[in-house]
């Protein structure tokens, strides 16, 4: 039988990185067996045993930071000051996790008649299904967990992205966890990621990706009552008062919509701007975007790369026919690669296609609004809820304001969206469940209730 491969095209420079394996339905069930027949042995790991392999994990991806970068880089386009952070991030996460294999406390809870305890109990095989736009730390906060909880892992990289995947399971394998305890699956959604969903041997699914695709995964995990985490598409809100720090939130803007070149579900990809400063608002932003550099990846200066794909760049440009409300634009280097201007629109309407639907690519609007009401109004007026900031002087305003956005995770005066010590998610159609943060290992475990009579 002829094993089917995908060909990895660097996005800057549109040349060949390299050709994957890609995992059949067959090798994937295989794997999901293996998977579960590792499963009793890992569990039975003494736990601090296996906070000290996931210590040596973290300790050898820190020392790879480097090279991981360099290949996040050629397959995926990110610029190298990103990908150094990604990488870190994944180190991060596992130092943070490698501390739970031994404070996984249960509870005595005072009953009648004898002793009552709790235990947390891992759940068995853990499938994740990793997105392409951050492909190692949000593998991370997938399998760091999962593994630290006692579970076996498998992960599925994007069918475009798998590289860093790959290298991560191998340094996993140097650490002595075993091969069978945390195997990477390269391959298609449509195959490993729907055999994940299907297999009754595994336990759980963690998805990140659009919301389309979410709904699919949640209604086959439904059909066998199987858990999942969901991290789903995000249009987040970037509301601007007028008593902010005007030329610090538009010198950040961009920093907030561009990062990744805007692929990324905690895009602050619409900006509401109180309409008594709105225009000066946007004689300081233009300035922001217009000189943001989008450069050759590799480049330390680089602040934004290239989209992931020709047919992702022709997707974003769809939102911009002829005609469109552009305000202004950046710059893209000349040549090849599939490259897209960081865009600002001015939409007349906030029902236009370009404000409600979530782009993916460096593209934001800008939108007016009379006063706090109305800000909120506005935030809330999407099915999404991932993110935000609130740019404000006034700290009962942040207050009132970031408990009556309808958002998993939000900044006041600033664009922070993930802190692997707190917890992420989304409300509304941006996801189900949290990753990250100590109540993440909830995610991975079942609590069995066992009572004793005297």
């Amino acid at each position: 039988m002829t094993t089917a491969t995908v060909d990895l095209i660097n996005p800057a420079t549109e040349e060949l990185v390299g050709t994957v394996a890609l995992t059949s339905a067959e090798c994937t069930d295989a794997a999901v067996a293996r998977a579960h027949a590792a499963f009793p042995s890992w569990r039975d790991v003494a736990p601090g045993d296996r906070a000290r392999l996931l210590r040596r994990f973290a300790d050898l991806v820190d020392r790879d930071i480097g090279p991981l970068a360099e290949l996040e880089v050629r397959n995926s386009g990110h610029t190298i000051g990103n990908a150094r952070w990604e990488a870190g991030n994944v180190r991060d996460v596992l130092e943070y996790y490698a501390a739970a294999p031994e404070r996984l406390f249960g509870r005595q809870i005072p009953v009648p008649g004898g002793v009552n305890l709790t235990f947390k109990e891992p759940l068995g095989v853990v499938g994740v299904i990793a997105p392409w736009n951050f492909p190692m730390p949000i593998a991370g906060w997938g399998f760091a967990p999962a593994l630290a909880a006692g579970n076996t892992v498998l992960l599925k990289p994007a069918e475009l992205t798998p590289l860093t995947a790959l290298r991560l399971g191998e340094l996993a394998r140097e650490a002595g966890i075993p091969e069978d305890v945390f195997q990477v699956l390269p391959g298609k959604g449509t195959v490993v990621g729907q055999r994940f969903v299907e297999h009754p041997l595994v336990r759980k699914v963690v998805f990140t990706g659009s919301t389309e695709v979410g709904r699919t995964v949640l209604a086959g995990c439904a059909a066998q009552v199987k858990p999942a985490t969901l991290e789903l598409g995000g249009k987040s809100a970037n509301i601007v008062f007028a008593d902010a720090d005007l030329a610090t939130a538009a010198a950040s803007a961009p920093d907030g919509a561009f990062d990744n070149a805007g692929q990324d579900c905690c895009a602050r990809s619409r900006i509401l701007v109180q309409r008594t400063v709105f225009d000066r608002f946007l004689e300081l932003l233009e300035p922001a975007v217009t000189g943001f550099r989008v450069q050759d990846p590799t480049l330390s200066s680089a602040q934004m790369g290239p989209l992931i794909s020709a047919a992702h760049r022709e997707k974003v440009a769809s939102y911009l026919p002829d005609g469109a409300p552009v305000a202004f634009r950046g710059s893209t280097p000349e040549g090849a690669g599939w490259w897209f201007p960081p865009t600002v629109l001015l939409p007349t309407s906030p029902t236009d296609r370009a404000v409600v639907e979530e782009i993916f690519g460096p593209v934001l609007v800008v939108l007016p609004f009379e006063d706090e009401a109305d800000a909120v109004r506005l935030a809330n007026d999407s099915d999404y809820g991932l993110s935000g900031s609130i740019w404000t002087q006034n700290l009962g305003r942040a207050l009132r304001v970031a408990r009556a956005v309808q958002s998993g995770n939000l900044s006041v005066n600033s664009h922070s969206s993930v802190r692997y010590w707190t917890p992420f998610g989304g409300y509304k159609q941006s996801g189900l469940g949290r990753e990250l943060g100590p109540d993440a290992l909830d995610a991975f475990t079942e609590v069995k209730n066992v009572f004793i009579a005297h």
